[in-house]
């Protein structure tokens, strides 16, 4: 039986496996190796991964994604309170208070668990390693924040047992990053030598983790851990949803706002034009046809404008990087190097911070978005 490696982010997952060639990772029906976190409820059928997101702007009352960190969490807390405006389904308060999901699934209203809805989304990725692999798949090892407490990780177990998977353990993502990194390393310092300091950056959609690891030949040793759990690329996503709604409202005479499907298509324009923005400094132009009542809208951004906007959000980039520095009381000299993965480190005012801080370029020798499933399936040899 394969062990599987599934790191199930706030976005996106990614499924690895270790097989006699090296570790791979696995693609879905779409020959992709990223599967969306999305799940879709309909009439008929329920829908998972690509074919989900796909639903988004036609079935988004029952199109749910971003739930990952709803896992543990009761209703009334702080953070759910201020995701429920955000959402385009609907949270419910379950009998035991934690958080529920409300929508129309077979032609019936129905409440589901963030357990039952994570399930849904691990049994699609069950299938699709179990396609590439032509065998059963049962053994997994899970992904989780650095920050998740007891409560949230119990939560991701329960997941799993619905989802007819044995969950062998949980590991922080930023160990199975610095595992990724350390396991093919041939000149690591021996047993007896001073180790090598290790920093690692992680960046993702909706979270930021730090963490330094102490590397020697055979041995690792996860010396502290920072992080921001509120901070992530979405928030940049978010500035330029913002900054677009204020224009198109002043230009257009259109309030975006009160419209969730026109918010939804603006997010999907303004998260690719922030990739856009990471590979050119040049005016960027955003163009979206019959946006609101039949009005075709456009507008610009550049680098320049972008960074200005996201001020505060890379202020907060320096905390965790500072916090990590004085756990694990070492000085920056005695850093070896600073890797950095998780899709928004691409954004270059973000990598200037990192790189500044630590007085080094930053170094991306892992797959900003496979290393941690990579790192996972690499657990069960240890």
């Amino acid at each position: 039986m394969s062990v599987v490696g599934i790191d199930v982010g706030f976005q996106n997952c990614y499924i690895a496996v270790a097989r006699s060639g090296g570790i791979e990772t696995i693609a879905n029906e779409y020959s992709d190796r990223c599967t969306p976190a999305w799940v879709s409820l309909a009439s008929k059928n329920r829908t998972i991964g690509n074919a989900a997101k796909g639903q988004i702007i036609t079935n988004f009352k029952n199109t749910v994604h971003g739930f990952k960190k709803f896992h543990g969490r009761t209703f009334d807390d702080p953070y759910v309170q201020g995701e429920k405006p955000k959402l385009p389904y609907s949270l419910h308060k379950l009998a035991s208070g934690n958080t529920g999901i409300k929508v129309r699934y077979l032609d019936e209203d129905k409440v589901f668990t963030i357990e039952q809805v994570t399930a849904m989304l691990l049994t699609k990725l069950k299938e699709t390693s179990e396609s590439a692999l032509k065998k059963p798949v049962v053994d997994c090892v899970i992904s989780v924040p650095s920050f998740f407490t007891d409560a949230e990780r119990r939560s991701v177990m329960d997941s799993t047992q619905i989802a007819g998977l044995n969950c062998l353990r949980l590991i922080n993502d930023t160990t199975a990053v610095a595992l990724a990194y350390g396991i093919y390393k041939q000149d690591l310092p021996t047993p007896e030598e001073k180790p090598r300091n290790v920093v690692f950056v992680d960046l993702g959609h909706s979270s930021f983790q730090v963490s330094i690891s102490a590397f020697n030949k055979g041995k690792l040793k996860v010396l502290a851990t920072a992080f921001d759990p509120y901070l992530g690329g979405r928030n940049f996503d978010e500035v330029l949803v913002e900054h677009f709604c204020e224009e198109f409202k002043a230009r257009y005479k259109l309030n975006v706002r009160e419209n969730p499907r026109a918010i939804l298509r603006l997010s999907q324009e303004c998260e690719k034009l922030k990739k856009l923005m990471s590979a050119n400094c040049s005016d960027l132009p955003i163009n979206i046809e019959c946006f609101m009542n039949d009005i075709d809208v456009t507008g610009k951004m550049n680098r320049v404008q972008f960074e200005e906007l996201c001020a505060t959000f890379l202020m907060r980039v320096e905390a965790p990087l500072k916090a990590v520095i004085e756990q694990s009381k070492l000085s920056r000299d005695e850093i070896y190097a600073v890797e950095v993965v998780g899709g928004a480190t691409r954004i270059p005012s973000i990598k200037e911070r990192i790189s500044k801080f630590f007085g080094k370029d930053v170094s991306t020798t892992l797959n900003a978005d496979e290393a941690v499933a990579r790192g996972l399936c690499l657990c069960n040899f240890m």
